[in-house]
């Protein structure tokens, strides 16, 4: 499990997961490792757990976390909520809406975002028990490819005010892990998976074909992929992929010394990842 600061392009921690379902004990743990106060916390449909939420706005930071049918009451009501009020074209809801089209990695993706306050909804379930929960969010995503287009529907809980543009920049930018983003980057560019940390370290790294099983050696190796991973991130007179760097450092020894520079520290270590 990784936290992944989506503004610096950095991973600023990580703890052990021996199985899905430990990811509920494992991220509050990678928490209490980050000070993220002032920051939006994204993280997937396994980590939309109500004590993950307290914890959250405890730290005086904001959540975004994925509704699916792990809560089937509350996922079941969201969305024949959005359901009944998009036929009727929200007539008389206070609801905000951002659209956008991308084009790459060979297909069109329209992506709609829907954010309402929960105050327009009717009283949600257990909705007292999710601390600070402002907002619902839909987001409806249509990707075309040559051969077909696919449909997704994704319903979203967030302590963020209802801003369509704002809360779809944060859930653009996650990435599959608990992602850290500052609050005033806004207007980033969409991250999707394919340049995200999960699919730089199989790809790059080839993580997950890696044959070092035994004693502490998965957990020490894992380290320093994030480690390589980082440097080559904050070293930026060589702009090109993350493979090309690695590649270059291997090569030159000049870059590698320059690599090595790009990753020491440049602020104090208490210092907040969104500042």
């Amino acid at each position: 499990m990784s936290a992944w600061a989506s503004e610096h392009r950095l991973v600023l921690g990580q703890t052990k997961v021996s199985a899905k379902s430990n990811e509920i004990t494992a991220i509050p743990a990678l928490l209490e490792l980050l000070d993220i106060k002032g920051c939006i916390v994204t993280i997937d449909a396994m980590g939309t757990q109500k004590s993950i939420a307290a914890k959250i706005t405890a730290a005086n930071a904001d959540y975004v976390l994925s509704l699916k049918d792990n809560h089937p009451t509350l996922h079941q009501q969201v969305k024949s909520w959005f359901e009944t009020a998009q036929s009727q074209g929200f007539e008389g809801v206070d609801v905000s809406i951002s659209q956008r089209v991308e084009k790459g990695h060979h297909r069109i993706e329209n992506r709609k975002v829907y954010t309402i306050p929960v105050s327009q909804l009717p009283s949600l379930y257990q909705q007292d028990q999710w601390s600070g929960l402002q907002t619902v969010v839909m987001v409806v995503r249509k990707s075309q490819y040559w051969n077909k287009t696919t449909h997704e529907v994704q319903f979203y809980l967030t302590s963020l005010l209802s801003d369509a543009n704002r809360i779809g920049s944060a859930i653009r930018q996650h990435c599959g892990c608990a992602t850290v983003g500052s609050p005033d980057h806004v207007g980033a560019p969409s991250r999707g998976i394919e340049n995200s940390v999960h699919w730089t370290l199989d790809v790059t790294f080839e993580e997950d074909k890696s044959r070092i099983r035994s004693l502490h050696g998965p957990q020490n190796f894992a380290v320093l992929r994030r480690l390589a991973l980082n440097a080559l991130e904050r070293e930026t007179s060589f702009r090109r992929s993350i493979r090309q760097k690695s590649r270059r450092t291997a090569m030159n020894d000049r870059y590698m010394l320059a690599v090595l520079a790009a990753a020491l520290p440049t602020s104090p270590p208490s210092a907040s990842a969104c500042q």
